[in-house]
């Protein structure tokens, strides 16, 4: 599907595995998500059952849409490992980096980095619609913090509420 350029990107995070997946990549409630990251998410749809093959529609605040160039990210689940915790999914529709882009795929692995803290792994292999090259190291940089900014949005609430999503 994607050619050639691979960004890869990680950070720690203070919370466990277990909580983050439970907020961001479980499907198990669409609304942990915009309350987790409130002011910057209003809504997430799924159409499916939340496996590979779905699609997530994610509505963006106005404030967090005139920032990133776009009030809705819309992707396709391609693999969901809750063992593991893998999420993989191809971009439909994005930010202003991501209309650079013919194809985008993602992949987000949690791994556990002691007792309640994790590292977050991000890798994106996508091909731009011009047939380019790798995009500028400024994109590149924006692309990968878009990804793992919402994992601190997430982090900093799970740790301002530490009884939520046990």
């Amino acid at each position: 599907m994607v050619a050639g350029c691979v960004i890869t990107e990680q950070c720690a995070l203070a919370v466990s595995t277990e909580r983050l997946w439970k907020v961001v990549y479980s499907g198990e409630d669409t609304a942990a998500l915009p309350k987790a990251c409130a002011g910057f998410i209003d809504t997430v749809d799924v159409e499916g059952d939340g496996g590979p093959g779905s699609v997530f529609t994610m509505t963006l605040s106005p404030a967090a849409a005139e920032l990133s160039g776009s009030g809705v990210m819309k992707s396709r689940v391609v693999a969901r490992d809750n063992a593991a915790r893998v999420f993989k999914t191809e971009v439909l529709e994005g930010d202003k980096v991501s209309g650079q882009l013919k194809s985008q795929a993602v992949e987000m692995k949690l791994e556990a980095a002691g007792d309640g803290a994790c590292v977050a792994k991000l890798r994106v292999e996508y091909e731009r619609l011009d047939g380019g090259g790798a995009l500028s190291v400024e994109d590149q940089a924006a692309l990968a913090a878009g990804y793992l900014d919402l994992l601190k949005m997430v982090e900093a609430y799970l740790v301002a509420h530490p009884a939520e999503y046990v």
